[in-house]
């Protein structure tokens, strides 16, 4: 029998397998995924339904009544993941929990609540029946006219740091938000000890302790050069917002990948994890997903499509593009700069297709050939040549992330019939968000960053018409993330760092993510229709992205709703 070298490696055997835990906090749900350190295997995943969802009509148990534009959250829907999804997939993955040796975090973005100085929610104290109390949601857009005056003024001054986002601070963020908190309702606001996005709460709950996390600090907290925005400035939007930053947001930022604390006692019973653990600094969904997409590198643009779309690239040099949502020195890694656009809606406005209603014949094939109705609008759709529907959409139905970021903006579809299918209109709708995102890759080209490789991830992947007409529209080939999990895995990528495990991300995405290079190719045919397509949504986009008649139509909207 033959001795092994000396210096070969000690093989691996199942009792000196570690693991991390991955935990992704999604609009609708939680999902936890337990990964194999030493090669990104996923062994398996759990899912927890959010029991309270999107908040956006009224409060929990007959609460108030909600105004237009508002979407919250129920904090105890998110333990609810850590207490049942957790244990759910370190259970169907059969290991030992002992052999999991860190978790990490990943959430909605900006999704932020006011706590009291012990992380308490507000929503959870006698201020409960007080809508400003809830945790605002990611897509909570009824802070416009906050974001409006922002955006004004830091012009005005020639506050340096807004050229960082594009020239526009979105209403979806921290500072827009809390204004309207304190200009709405000023009890919440002076109870609010501390003003928190949910991606760093939960880490809270893991640890015991609270962090700040770089990512959304610099992407949704304008925070860029090592400060805030000044008291000076803020005290010019409203006297009693001075002190905002300094006393309800600072504190010192961790980078991504690092270790912020040990998994707490409490933390332990609730996910059946041992205490002492590690647990990584919180993150962004979309940023935390390039390492599981091996999408780390500069010029590799990641699209992770979902209910809505967010674009990040990272690149070596710092450049101001217009209508792009930030760019964070570290921001998606150490030593580039990650670049970060998107979308508000995509998933949602297919959803929306068939939330209207589809003719009864249509519902009777899908119940005939075992289709949902996605499969089979998109298999009619496929049937099209490019510009056979007479259609032209623009992808607003949630405002506009990027370029325009303006929250106000609505849906246009132009060319209707009364030939017209539900067919013409989704897939006409399929093509919007994709020349939305055409929109976003040129602007990033011509300010300065490159775009080198297109990647996808997220559930909207496995559409092969949405995808091949996304690889039309752009000219170039479409890569995959193989993971259907990416945010998760990129979370348990993170953990693994923490934990130790690897040195740093780049070397755990090497190790532990996974993408599929060029699994779409253009067609130059389809190609070259499309640019005459893209041509008309400009027009569309460049007309209606003045605001006008939208702004007018939304004004009139919400003024018959509040009358009386």
């Amino acid at each position: 029998m033959t001795s092994p070298h000396p210096l070969a490696p000690t093989p691996y055997s199942e009792e000196s397998e570690q693991y991390t835990v991955g935990v992704d906090f999604g609009t609708l749900s939680g999902r936890a995924v337990v990964v194999r350190v030493r090669d990104g295997q996923e062994l398996a995943a759990a899912v927890h339904a959010y029991r309270h969802g999107v908040i956006d009509r009224h409060l929990p148990h007959g609460g108030a009544q909600l105004p237009p534009d508002w979407s919250l959250q129920h904090p105890q829907d998110w333990r609810d993941v850590l207490r049942r999804a957790v244990p759910e997939a370190v259970a169907a993955a059969g290991i030992d929990p002992a052999a999991v040796i860190g978790i990490a975090t990943d959430f909605t973005a900006c999704t932020v609540l006011p706590t009291l100085a012990d992380g308490t929610p507000l929503a959870e104290t006698e201020l409960a029946g007080r809508p400003h109390a809830w945790p605002k949601l990611w897509k909570h857009h009824a802070a416009q006219s906050h974001a409006d005056r922002i955006n004004e003024l830091a012009h005005a001054r020639g506050e340096k740091w807004i050229a960082r986002y594009g020239g526009r601070i979105s209403s979806e963020w921290q500072f827009a938000k809390a204004l309207q908190v304190l200009e709405e309702d000023p009890l919440v606001y002076e109870t609010c000890a501390r003003w928190i996005e949910a991606a760093d709460w939960i880490v809270w709950q893991l640890t015991g302790t609270e962090s700040r996390n770089a990512c959304t600090a610099g992407y949704k907290g304008i925070h860029q050069d090592g400060a805030y925005p000044s008291e000076e400035y803020l005290a010019a939007l409203n006297p009693r917002f001075a002190d905002f930053a300094r006393t309800r947001l600072a504190f010192p930022l961790s980078a991504l990948g690092s270790r912020v604390g040990s998994l707490s006692t409490e933390a332990a019973a609730w996910t059946g994890l041992r205490p002492g653990i590690a647990v990584a600094a919180g993150n962004v969904d979309a940023h935390v997903t390039a390492a599981a997409a091996q999408a780390v590198e500069d010029g590799q643009l990641l699209a992770i499509m979902g209910t809505s779309t967010c674009h990040v690239v990272n690149a070596p040099v710092l450049a101001d593009v217009p209508g792009i949502c930030g760019v964070v020195n570290g921001g998606i890694v150490e030593g580039t700069y990650g670049y970060e656009a998107g979308q508000s809606a995509v998933g949602d406005i297919f959803a929306w297709v068939l939330d209207q209603g589809v003719p009864s014949d249509y519902l009777a094939e899908a119940a005939e050939r075992g289709e949902d109705l996605h499969t089979l609008l998109t298999r009619k759709a496929a049937r099209q040549p490019v510009g056979g529907h007479g259609l032209v959409a623009l992808d607003w139905l949630n405002g506009n992330r990027s370029v325009l970021v303006d929250h106000h903006l609505s849906g246009v579809i132009v060319g209707l019939t009364l030939a017209t299918r539900p067919e013409d209109v989704y897939r006409a709708l399929l093509e919007a968000t994709a020349f939305g995102t055409r929109v976003i890759v040129e602007a990033l080209e011509t300010g300065g960053v490159p775009v080198n490789e297109f990647i996808v991830a997220g559930g909207l992947a496995k559409n092969e018409l949405l995808m091949q007409i996304y690889s039309d529209v752009l000219r170039r080939p479409v890569s995959l993330a193989a993971s259907n999990q990416g945010p998760a895995l990129g979370s348990a990528i993170h953990a693994a760092v923490a934990a130790g495990a690897h040195t740093d991300v780049r070397t755990a995405t090497a190790a532990m993510g996974r993408r599929l290079p060029a699994v779409y190719l253009p067609d130059a045919t389809r190609a070259e229709a499309y640019d005459a397509l893209f041509a008309e949504y400009r027009l569309l986009h460049d007309h209606f992205g003045t605001g006008g008649l939208l702004h007018r139509l939304r004004s009139m909207r919400d003024t018959a709703h509040t009358a009386g």
